[in-house]
């Protein structure tokens, strides 16, 4: 190779690696927006074929994810019609890098604007809690940002169940897993799986709202659909791997439909970022799930 040839091959290796870090910390966390849709059939589906849009890590905070943005997201909801809205949690900005932040009051007004048929509900995220310093020092709720949903019109489930009649199906939803920090990499979760499925009191189908998806394996079959966020997908996706997964199972449930034996896991890659603000193959979504037999 000449001297030329390596100072253009430098030059471009260079400029490729300059245009990767702008896409993954500016322009795919902060201006892409894409729909997402799963398709998820099942011989135990009793009720109605159902639409559920899924809204999931938020990390609202400036510049990557304002209020201008999140009401773009429910403008973008509403206009898909759904008959049921979930979210999975997590609202509060997930790392450092936020020139201005948004608080749970400010933002739960904007998520009041969403609409769906049978409801808008939602459980919270790992840093829903640790942004409550009041409910870390106590060891649990209430919580601030719970209070501020449920102050709008949000339905909060935590360690809860609903049926919802017009769908035919319950809703459960459970806290998180992992709420209370203990110590350094240690954290105390508050989520209780049998205690919520326990308020279940017939046998129409269930689908279940879990902030993490670690707790699949512990689903019984008789939960139709569980639904999760927390992973964003890895943030950086090549190929349909993901270097980091903040999960103990890996890449096993870190984006997507995941189907083990006769249960189903969907697991969005939400909106936000947390750590860092970077996304690389994993564009923040709305994602929507129809659920028929």
């Amino acid at each position: 190779m000449t001297r030329r040839g390596f100072i253009k091959g430098l030059l471009a290796v260079t400029l490729a690696g300059l245009f990767v870090a702008a896409y993954g910390f500016f322009i795919e966390p902060a201006l892409r927006l894409r729909v997402k849709r799963w398709r998820v059939r099942r011989d135990d589906w009793t009720a109605p074929p159902l639409r559920i849009a899924v809204l999931s890590d938020l990390h609202v905070g400036e510049p990557h994810v304002g209020l201008k943005r999140i009401e773009q997201v429910v403008k973008r909801t509403n206009a898909l019609a759904p008959d049921l809205i979930l979210l999975l949690g997590d609202y509060a900005a997930g790392h450092r890098m936020v020139s201005q932040p948004v608080p749970i009051a400010d933002l739960a007004p904007v998520l009041a604007g969403l609409e769906a048929k049978h409801g808008v509900f939602a459980v919270l995220g790992n840093h829903d809690w640790w942004d409550d310093l009041a409910a870390q020092r106590r060891g649990g709720g209430p919580n601030i940002y719970a209070e501020a949903l449920r102050q709008n019109g949000i339905r909060v489930l935590s360690n809860d169940a609903v049926k919802l009649e017009g769908a035919g199906c319950w809703l459960a939803g459970v806290e998180d897993q992992l709420a209370i920090v203990t110590g350094r990499g240690r954290y105390r979760g508050l989520d209780d799986l049998p205690a919520t499925l326990s308020q279940v009191t017939d046998e129409v189908p269930v689908i279940l709202m879990a902030h993490e998806p670690d707790i699949f394996p512990n689903v019984p079959d008789r939960v139709a659909l569980t639904l999760s966020g927390h992973t964003h997908g890895g943030q950086v996706r090549l190929f349909g791997w993901s270097p980091m997964v903040p999960s103990r199972f890996g890449n096993r449930y870190a984006y997507g439909h995941v189907r083990e034996g006769q249960r189903d896991l969907v697991v969005s890659g939400g909106i936000g970022c947390s750590i860092l603000p970077v996304r690389f193959g994993v564009t923040p979504e709305i994602t929507v799930v129809d659920l028929s037999a």
